[in-house]
């Protein structure tokens, strides 16, 4: 008797919070007091090799259990399901979630069920690349040029980026692909640090820690600004002195400005001469990024993080709107969804140089971009991918980064897997920190928000 196909039995969530607001790791002219977090997904199955697949979308806090309900209404959607079907065709679970009927309703295709979407495609990558013995860079630069055209969506972007110039930049991709894998093995990933720059950092901090990312090898640092424009100023002059003129700084307004003052602003930080303007304006506001790209140039122009979804970029980079596109690898729907935005810079011509830091967003992005060089683009030209040093310990495989690199990673899967111990002390609000600790002062509670 033959015996029963492996199938997924069980979809487990867990609402995962750090507490970096105690330090201010993290904060920006938006967001001045976040608590790092994930809403965290586990794929369990019967099958024998008793893998797993783990996803997670990042939060800032208050409303991670938002997000974890939001995975949780997906779950009759994954139960049951073959494993071998869903390792075999991942584009099947995408397809299934976006086109709920009813969930899609409160998208379609962004938001929070959007961002839920992403967290389960991507366990469902975990684990289809752990049951192929291959890190996930490599699971998906080893893959048919075909078959991975067939995991991309290209309803609403077909205007832009047809099925078949997307299967011929992934042939030409190929093209060298064995001798750039070995690279990336020997060299890794350029990286950049926003370590030295968040907000709410005095100036001693942050010039004791740009000068030691220099030490470390990096060749861009990033500063947040747009709380204060003296504020502002004043850091960038310690920053510059402290790094001198060879080292890029780039810096983030976390969607601060109105359009007019994020040419104002970005003109009156000119002098110091910052890389790129990240996240000027609102995420949505297309047109926006295109007029202040066209008076802060050569200030380069970035965004990404928010972005909501593959067709947002689309008309992004059809406006000629950025000059720096950052995927997220949390943010939208998945592995599915990124490669689309992936072969959409390809086709424009514009550099990647994704969104991290979070909760082990560093983790997951490594392997897109590697992906990227490997087998679509070739190039690391102009492309780095961003580093934050908080919350890897917690991970069973860590990003590292040496001489200014993501080195490459090994194990197989997505990196995504959060050490047993960390969920059991920092699960909201019963593990063992949360439940110990008394809890900072919440708006909510106390009408600061009325």
């Amino acid at each position: 008797m033959a015996a029963t196909a492996p199938r997924i039995t069980a979809v487990d969530t867990y609402d995962i919070r750090f507490p970096t607001s105690r330090e201010l790791d993290g904060s920006d002219a938006m967001n001045p007091d976040p608590d790092y977090s994930a809403a965290y997904v586990v794929l369990r199955t019967d099958a024998d090799d008793g893998q797993e697949g783990h996803g997670f979308t990042f939060t800032i806090g208050r409303g991670n259990d938002v997000q974890v309900a939001a995975i949780d209404a997906l779950r009759p959607y994954v139960l049951g399901r073959s494993v071998d079907a869903l390792c075999t065709d991942p584009g099947s679970l995408n397809r299934d979630l976006v086109g709920d009927s009813q969930l899609r309703w409160l998208g379609p295709e962004k938001g929070v069920m959007h961002m839920a979407i992403g967290a389960v495609v991507n366990a469902a990558w975990d684990l289809a690349a752990k049951r192929a013995r291959k890190p996930l860079w490599q699971f998906l630069a080893d893959a048919g040029p075909e078959w991975l055209v067939s995991q991309v969506d290209f309803r609403y972007i077909a205007d832009a980026l047809t099925p078949e110039r997307a299967l011929a930049l992934l042939r030409n991709g190929r093209e060298g692909a064995p001798q750039r894998a070995a690279d990336l093995r020997k060299r890794g990933y350029p990286a950049y640090t926003t370590s030295p720059g968040w907000l709410g950092y005095d100036d001693e901090k942050l010039t004791r820690l740009a000068r030691q990312a220099v030490a470390d090898g990096f060749t861009q640092i990033k500063l947040k600004v747009g709380a204060d424009l003296d504020d502002d100023l004043r850091r960038l002059r310690a920053a510059r002195a402290a790094v001198g003129p060879g080292i890029r700084i780039a810096v983030d307004a976390n969607q601060r400005w109105n359009v007019d003052e994020a040419v104002a602003w970005t003109r009156a930080l000119a002098p110091f001469d910052p890389y790129w303007i990240e996240e000027p304006t609102s995420p949505d506001d297309v047109l926006g990024h295109a007029a202040i790209r066209a008076q802060v140039a050569p200030v380069r122009v970035a965004t990404g993080e928010h972005v909501q979804n593959r067709i947002v970029f689309k008309q992004l980079l059809q406006a000629g709107a950025i000059d720096v596109l950052q995927i997220d690898a949390a943010r939208v729907g998945g592995v599915n969804e990124n490669l689309a935005i992936l072969l959409l810079a390809a086709h424009f011509g514009v550099p990647v140089c994704p969104h991290a830091g979070g909760v082990g967003l560093c983790e997951l992005v490594q392997h897109l971009s590697m992906f990227d060089y490997v087998a679509l683009t070739g190039t690391t030209e102009n492309r780095v991918i961003e580093y934050v040093d908080h919350l890897h310990e917690h991970f069973l495989t860590p990003v590292a980064v040496r001489d200014g690199h993501y080195a490459t990673p090994a194990a197989p899967g997505f990196s995504a897997a959060i050490r047993p111990e960390s969920i059991a002390k920092y699960r909201y609000p019963d593990g063992s920190y949360w439940a110990s600790t008394p809890a900072a002062p919440d708006p909510q509670q106390n009408g600061a928000a009325a």
